[in-house]
């Protein structure tokens, strides 16, 4: 995967991966028996909805069970270990999201290098949302950010899923895109954040749109924008960051496929190829879209130049604001 140094290894691995694909006796046969995609969250979520989506989808498209199984910890550090670990055989994958690109930044050691995961192919993205209780004065990011600075130092509060999780580094972003102060209150799950906002404990956070969208719906969050670079799909009429003047403020939850270094290139070739035609099937659009999430499944070069574009994106503001993991 990518690292946060100057030198990026896997990036040119990956591509090189592709350029050199050699046949191999293995990949030929490949899938003999079902394969396992490990989700690093608890079932539910946004991350864990998208990898059962791609399991679906690639099981049709090799015509082999694919199993989900959640093994989630210390800010998805389990679950990519545990396939960090694995017999790099294409039989165990990681279903990724931003972790896998800022832990390194964040947290003073991990038990694998981030070169022992390496990436297949992007699954989907679920936009974030900034959102307030309905009592705010504020209805789009001019009135929220005048809102904050009348607070003076403290600002409003701002619930998080933790320290290094989406919806921290959008308040990081705001911070650094407006001058306007966020008190940060961090819960351990991004649900139990947006509980905080709906009982008025909380004035804000920013979620998942698959989490937040039934509450905005039924008129209990009050949506400030979406942090996506495009409007969602499934509530259009949500505007976008920099469509409201902050084009700075950008980050989605995504999911992607990781696999242990060392798996041979033609699988990660053929299970890439699977995962595009999965996550395009009108079965699984039809079950992802309305629920707020978009399937973005694209050639490897694609998924490279996005974990680079984080990598170098993230990792900046990580060292700007001194963020550091719990």
């Amino acid at each position: 995967m990518i690292t946060f140094r100057r030198s990026t290894p896997i990036v040119v691995a990956a591509l090189l991966g592709i350029a050199m694909l050699q046949p191999q006796s293995h990949a030929q046969t490949w899938p003999e028996h079902p394969i396992r995609f490990i989700v690093p969250f608890t079932a539910g979520g946004a991350n864990d909805l998208m990898g059962r989506a791609a399991a679906e989808g690639v099981s049709k498209q090799l015509g082999q069970p694919v199993i989900v199984e959640n093994k989630p910890g210390a800010g998805t550090v389990v679950g990519a270990d545990y396939v960090a670990k694995a017999k790099p055989d294409g039989y165990t994958f990681l279903i990724g999201a931003a972790g896998i690109v800022t832990n390194s930044a964040l947290m003073k050691s991990l038990p694998y290098k981030d070169s022992d995961l390496i990436p297949v192919g992007m699954i989907g993205l679920a936009p974030s949302v900034i959102v307030v209780n309905p009592k705010v004065p504020a209805s789009n990011m001019k009135e929220f950010v005048a809102y904050a600075k009348s607070k003076g130092a403290d600002g409003v509060t701002f619930s998080t899923a933790g320290s290094g999780t989406t919806p921290h580094f959008v308040s990081e972003m705001m911070k650094d895109a407006t001058g306007a102060s966020f008190t940060i209150v961090p819960y351990k799950s991004g649900s139990e954040g947006m509980t905080a906002v709906l009982a008025g404990n909380v004035d804000g956070t920013s979620e998942a749109s698959i989490v937040v969208l039934p509450q905005i719906k039924a008129g209990k969050l009050k949506a400030i924008a979406t942090t996506y670079t495009s409007r969602i799909s499934a509530y259009p009429s949500i505007p976008t960051t920099a469509e409201q003047g902050f084009p700075g403020v950008q980050i989605s939850h995504w999911a992607g496929l990781f696999a242990p270094k060392g798996t041979p290139p033609a699988i990660l070739e053929k299970m890439n190829a699977a995962l595009q035609a999965g996550m395009k099937s009108k079965d699984i659009v039809d079950k992802l879209v309305p629920q707020g999430i978009e399937p973005a499944a694209g050639p490897l070069p694609q998924f490279v130049t996005f974990l680079t574009s984080e990598h170098e994106r993230l990792g900046k503001l990580i060292k700007k604001a001194g963020m550091v993991a719990e």
